[in-house]
């Protein structure tokens, strides 16, 4: 099977093509031809540079990684942000239904308004409340009016050691300031783009279609989220919480944005805990780190 992956050289598409390649020892990976490319080989705003790839690549599948995920960038370049993540699955879109692809597009949680009280389902409407979460949800409206064999990976809190992400940022502030101010009034579940990328491969390679919802196990806020990093980390700084208010934001979040994983069960794929996918992305880290400084 020959899989384009669009924005590959981002945090989750670089996972999903180490994961992928790193299972090609099983029988059913051998098959997979994965087509790595990024913004240089198309730029998915242009719908001619779009359709050149695919059909050179001529792919069974696509998985559209590629994304403007600033959330606050967003909201100041609004116009970027439906540019990329509305058009781009657009024009994905599009030049697969010419030869008859299969799209996956990878998608959010903020495309829902965070004002429920239980997990969301697939079905549940959407309701975005800020200009990414707007974008995105144009984007799964774009596949689902193009394209006649899709699926739609909804995921949160992506976390991961090839990109900038929340653990990241927590302990580089922890090393620089003694007391840190972490927002608590937002919850959602983490998830390791390594396990992600897992879950990824394996719906593609089940011909998986529809929408699914795609997250590590358990909820937490991004107060206890942060609080788990520096224990995992054995870093003792204080954590104060604080409110979505009193961190001044450009770009409103959803303060429940935890997502239903029957969607994920029901295809017989299930993720570890997000602590248990913590504690692997900080010994990735810790390796990682250990490679950079080897003369």
């Amino acid at each position: 099977m020959r899989v384009l992956v669009l924005g590959a050289t981002g945090m989750l598409g670089a996972d999903l093509l180490a994961e992928w390649h790193g299972n090609r020892r099983r029988a059913s990976d051998t098959r997979d031809e994965l087509i790595p490319a990024g913004a240089k080989d198309a730029d998915i705003r242009d719908a001619a540079q779009v359709e050149a790839l695919v059909e050179r690549s001529n792919p069974h599948w696509i998985v559209l990684c590629a994304a403007y995920t600033d959330v606050d960038g967003c909201e100041t370049n609004r116009e970027l942000a439906f540019a990329v993540n509305a058009k781009g699955p657009e024009n994905v879109a599009r030049s697969a239904e010419k030869i008859r692809a299969n799209v996956f597009l990878v998608s959010t949680d903020y495309v829902f308004d965070g004002k429920g009280a239980r997990p969301y389902e697939t079905s549940d409407p959407v309701a975005p409340i800020n200009v990414y979460g707007a974008s995105k949800a144009a984007g799964e409206e774009a596949l689902r009016n193009n394209c006649s064999k899709w699926c739609i990976g909804r995921t949160s809190w992506l976390f991961g050691v090839r990109g900038p992400s929340f653990p990241d940022k927590i302990l580089k502030a922890a090393a620089a300031k003694p007391e840190l101010s972490v927002v608590n009034d937002q919850v959602g579940s983490p998830t390791y783009t390594r396990d992600l990328a897992v879950a990824i491969r394996n719906l593609v390679q089940k011909e998986a279609s529809g929408m699914v919802h795609i997250n590590n196990h358990g909820v937490c806020s991004w107060y206890d989220f942060a609080r788990e990093i520096l224990a995992q980390s054995g870093l003792s700084n204080p954590v104060h919480p604080i409110s979505t208010d009193q961190s001044a934001r450009p770009a409103q979040r959803p303060n429940y944005s935890v997502m239903s994983p029957a969607s994920l069960h029901i295809r017989g794929i299930r993720l570890r805990p997000w602590q248990e996918a913590l504690r692997a992305f900080l010994a990735e880290r810790k390796a990682a780190a250990a490679a950079n400084c080897t003369p």
